[in-house]
């Protein structure tokens, strides 16, 4: 007896998405490519970058208790200079550029015993219309050797982390070309080595003075191409983003356990939005999403930022090389070991301050990410959103994101007008993990926020 056969039909999400009618506008946005960001990414000079790291490296070293007061060695020299490109930077651009020392004195520390002035150096793009909505860019100043109190040895520090300064230098030198609608930050931070409190003192500058950061893009290693374990690799780059916030409370948890976001917070969005711009703007770069605060058991100056809530991650390069960090300079059993110039390729570390530049500038570009962002959908075959609609004129409307909750990055989306509330017919809230954008009406979006305070890009949520 022949049994009647049966025909199976697979819709996905996205051909759901294409019948989605409520209330949206019948035109789809589709995303539109940006030449003002091929632009600047082509305008990072590996040139410059060299330069600025060979003259890091001339201070001998820049170890937070280096010496202050000499013109041509430690950390005060260095950060008289960089202070000094801003101000060139600015000057070249009519005064653009806000430069600003924010410091403190520690002591009493394992790494800082006795009182030390922590300098930072930062400069301040303003933006046109949302001056207190920020991205910033940070490098570290400081070196070492491998003794971490050894404050007079020479400590190139070419890679870690004159590399990342440089690349900070270069994005103000490119960026302060342009006029953005929020603030672009370039930020040069002390004291990493010895305990991250530059960055913990800025993060509290900018709590104080109510920044609303809504990205720190951390540079710390971004020069080194071949690594420990024998691979070399111009190609690829890491991005670090921790899960949930660390400022997380218990009831928060308690919702984000049974509604889920535990990969989704809002610097794991940030760190979705940069791996997208490097797809689209950086040419031969395949950035890599680490779920994970930073490398193993180590740190670096995200963290503060991360400790206050606010949405920072760490790019870096994707092979290091150990015998090249930390170490006294020295040659044994044929190892040369040292964090010298000549571990440094510059084009490579053009090509990521290119992947900041570009992400800023886009970011800067771009609405704010949507406040307020919540979802329904339990026993229903629908999922309904809404968030606070902006009063910012540049928004031509949002768009709606949506992704299996085993996939990294976004899958589908959908424009749905200058709204504040939607719903997808028939896309069940239980298969997929959704998020909300910003859209100007010049093309530029805003990273994605995941609903609830678990994706929320306001650091204070409580």
């Amino acid at each position: 007896m022949l049994k009647p056969s049966i025909k199976l039909l697979k819709v996905s999400a996205l051909a759901l998405a294409c019948s989605v009618s409520s209330g949206a506008s019948a035109a789809e946005v589709q995303y539109k490519d940006q030449q003002k960001l091929h632009d600047i990414a082509a305008n990072v000079s590996a040139e410059r970058i060299g330069s600025d790291i060979q003259t890091l490296v001339d201070f001998g070293t820049r170890h937070t208790l280096s010496e202050t007061k000499s013109d041509t060695r430690g950390i005060g020299a260095a950060r008289r200079w960089i202070k000094a490109e801003f101000e060139k930077i600015s000057a070249q651009c009519g005064g653009c550029l806000e430069i600003i020392e924010v410091s403190d004195t520690i002591s009493g520390e394992k790494r800082i015993p006795n009182p030390v002035e922590v300098v930072n150096i930062v400069a301040i793009q303003r933006g046109s219309t949302e001056p207190n909505r920020m991205v910033m860019m940070s490098g570290d100043i400081d070196s070492r050797v491998s003794d971490v109190m050894d404050f007079t040895s020479d400590s190139p520090g070419a890679n870690d982390n004159a590399s990342g300064v440089a690349g900070v230098i270069e994005a103000a030198r490119v960026l302060s070309k342009y006029k953005f609608n929020g603030s672009v930050v370039y930020a040069a931070l002390s004291g990493e080595e010895q305990g991250l409190f530059g960055g913990k003192i800025l993060t509290a500058y900018a709590q104080k003075n109510n920044w609303q950061v809504h990205g720190v893009l951390n540079n710390d290693m971004i020069g080194n191409i071949t690594g420990i374990n024998g691979v070399t690799d111009n190609t690829t780059a890491r991005i670090f983003s921790e899960g949930t916030r660390v400022v997380e409370t218990k009831a928060q948890a308690r919702t984000r356990r049974f509604t889920g976001g535990e990969v989704d917070s809002a610097s794991r969005n940030l760190a979705r939005y940069i791996d997208t711009v490097a797809d689209r703007y950086i040419p031969n770069l395949d950035t890599m999403l680490v779920y994970r605060l930073d490398r193993f058991a180590r740190g670096g100056h995200h963290r503060p930022f991360n400790d206050a809530g606010f949405a920072a991650v760490r790019i870096m390069e994707t092979n290091e090389h150990y015998d090249r960090q930390h170490q006294d300079l020295r040659t044994e059993n044929g190892i040369t070991y040292g964090d010298t110039i000549d571990g440094v390729d510059f084009d490579y570390a053009a090509k990521l301050t290119s992947l900041n530049a570009v992400t800023m500038a886009s970011m800067a570009w771009a609405p704010a990410p949507p406040k307020d962002v919540k979802i329904t959908g339990a026993v229903k075959a629908s999922t309904s959103f809404s968030w606070q609609k902006s009063n910012d004129d540049t928004i031509v409307g949002y768009k709606i994101y949506w992704r299996y909750t085993s996939e990294s990055q976004w899958q589908f989306s959908k424009y749905v007008g200058n709204v504040s509330d939607f719903t997808l017919e028939n896309v069940v809230i239980d298969n997929y993990y959704f998020g909300v954008s910003s859209v100007s009406n010049d093309g530029f979006e805003s990273p994605v926020v995941f609903p609830g305070d678990v994706g929320s890009f306001d650091h204070n949520i409580k």
